[in-house]
């Protein structure tokens, strides 16, 4: 889309009303990692347009835009992306204390199989050149800016009555294989997407008495870092 050379460079930036304010709020406040929820009713495809639109208006530093979006549909796909998981899994069990172990092995990480579409999101280090506006002195900005496109994402996936799930365990190399990403490019997620009709009412985690959220108040500091 060409910009109008004419159009002004600035808007009028004012709140949100009432109602559209709380409509943020309720999608941050109510935004799951959905792992066992999903429904099998496939995604229209303008659907998940709205959703990759959402990711690519996201901010970056230096206006970088160093994302690639792989849309998973093939089950074979999918399958061999859960076997990899399977297998990281089962490693990852065995890095908790043994009193943690069982409970680690009872939960439900991944929708993989159970989810209609998977998104597997990366990262383009050479997407601005070598030298970025804002990255100069922070190599790592352009992996930041990347999992903004992943909240944008999540956030519109919530206004749409979408869930997603974040899928991390699993050896880079296996999913870099079976999807043919080239070695300089990074992966930093893959998301699993579909339709859910019920949401925990709180991260599951939580939920499950894995872990709790902190009390902000405890992670606020003033001015110097330890100052409250």
């Amino acid at each position: 889309m060409q910009l109008d050379p004419f159009a002004p460079a600035l808007v009028p930036a004012g709140e949100f009303s009432e109602h559209d304010r709380a409509s943020v709020y309720r999608a941050i406040e109510t935004r799951r990692d959905v792992r066992d929820q999903f429904l099998p009713d496939p995604l229209p495809d303008d659907l998940v347009s709205r959703l990759l639109g959402a990711a690519h208006a996201a901010p970056s530093v230096g206006f970088m835009q160093p994302w690639n979006f792989i849309v998973i549909r093939d089950p074979k796909v999918r399958q061999a992306a859960w076997q990899a998981f399977s297998r990281a899994n089962k490693e990852a069990a065995e890095m908790f204390e043994e009193e943690r172990r069982d409970m680690y092995r009872s939960l439900k990480l991944e929708g993989i199989r159970k989810a209609p579409l998977s998104i597997c999101v990366t990262c383009d280090p050479d997407r601005a050149g070598p030298v970025v506006i804002g990255r100069t002195h922070n190599p790592r900005t352009d992996v930041y800016s990347t999992v903004c496109a992943v909240q944008n994402l999540w956030l519109a996936a919530r206004a749409e009555g979408i869930g997603v799930g974040w899928v991390s365990i699993f050896h880079d190399a296996d999913i870099r294989e079976l999807l043919g990403i080239p070695e300089r490019i990074e992966i930093v997620a893959w998301l699993c997407v579909g339709y859910v009709d019920q949401l925990y009412h709180a991260p599951e985690l939580a939920v499950k008495g894995w872990r709790q959220r902190l009390p902000l108040e405890e992670l606020v500091f003033c001015d110097r870092w330890g100052s409250q």
